[in-house]
């Protein structure tokens, strides 16, 4: 490792607007794959309906985290509008939240279906803790959950620069999605349809893990040594089954970002359940996943600096490089890579 795997310049990257990726390929296994074998520094150019014939005897772990409609519109007493972006939920039924307008502590902020939200705390990075109520009923997670089923707006990341559509509901959750909390895709896992799920199945197991990928998966890093910087924590769950897997010899495949630090955040920790903030990069590399399917990431991003904890930031940024000659769609929509 040299100085500059530490500096945040050093992640940078430039790529054409047009390979930001507004929509997904379909069918899903049509999206491109590039791989690349550490063993024989190669890289193979494919499709992810290849990937069950490349794939080296593992077991697969996905993350089954459900996004939730976590955009709502509304309005304040006023009358002037409002827009809400739920980060996270936090204990006592309250939510820490991004809200477009000046608000202040004790306002309340009125939305559709009689739901009403309570401003109890300003921090001083933007967001804000609230609490959701219906007719003068505290309301909880779950009850919040359900009314933003009716009336949320599927929280497409910044970079997508559309309104969400009435596909998005659909592409934006992986065939996995179960447990509600995230407001942003475990990108990776969205490439899978069911058939694909089956093809791989012939073959690996497939286990899960949950973690609820917050706002904070698009924050950049700001410090120039990214050694500084303050990592995002997200909940998480681990089944005593998938546990069992990741105390065992067994060789392991990281669907996405999220799995691989739930994965080796229990590793290292031996915590099952409560909140990962672990950062992973060239000085603290993975010490339990053996290969990563991932998607292309924004620069000087920790998913990028993620990648390079695997594989080093100049391989990291030559593969992207690779990418973006290739045409390779890029983000959350976008096309994959898979380090083997």
């Amino acid at each position: 490792m040299n100085d500059k795997d530490l500096l945040l310049s050093s992640y940078d990257y430039n790529l054409p607007s047009e390979l930001i990726a507004n929509f997904p390929i379909l069918p899903k296994e049509n999206a491109k794959l590039l791989v690349y074998k550490r063993c024989k520094n190669q890289i193979t150019h494919l499709h992810f309906k290849n990937l069950a014939q490349i794939l080296p005897p593992c077991e697969i772990i996905f993350n089954d985290t459900k996004v939730i409609k976590a955009r709502i519109y509304g309005n304040k007493e006023s009358g002037s509008k409002i827009e809400l972006f739920i980060n996270h939920p936090l204990k006592n039924n309250d939510f820490l939240v991004q809200i477009r307008g000046k608000v202040k502590e004790g306002q309340i902020l009125y939305f559709e279906n009689k739901l009403q939200v309570k401003i109890k705390k300003l921090h001083q990075d933007g967001t804000r803790e609230v609490e959701f109520y219906n007719e003068q009923k505290t309301l909880t997670h779950h009850e919040v959950f359900k009314i933003l089923e009716e009336i949320g707006h599927v929280p497409l990341p910044p970079y997508i620069k559309r309104a969400d559509e009435a596909q998005d509901n659909i592409n934006y959750q992986s065939i996995f999605a179960k447990n509600q909390g995230a407001v942003a895709a475990p990108t990776a896992s969205l490439h899978f349809d069911e058939a694909m799920i089956n093809e791989l199945k012939k073959n690996h197991s497939i286990h899960t893990i949950t973690l609820h990928v917050g706002a904070g998966t698009f924050k950049s890093v700001e410090c120039e040594d990214i050694r500084e910087h303050k990592m995002h924590s997200e909940f998480f769950y681990i089944s005593d089954a998938t546990r069992a897997l990741i105390d065992s010899s067994k060789k392991i495949l990281g669907v996405g970002t999220t799995v691989t630090r739930c994965i080796e955040y229990y590793y290292q920790n031996k915590i099952q359940e409560g909140y990962c903030d672990l950062f992973l990069h060239p000085q603290n590399t993975p010490q339990r996943l053996d290969y990563l399917l991932t998607n292309f990431h924004l620069p000087k991003s920790t998913l990028i600096m993620l990648v390079a904890s695997f594989i080093g930031r100049e391989k990291t940024l030559e593969l992207y490089h690779e990418a973006i000659k290739n045409q390779y769609r890029f983000y959350s929509y976008g096309d994959g890579m898979l380090i083997i």
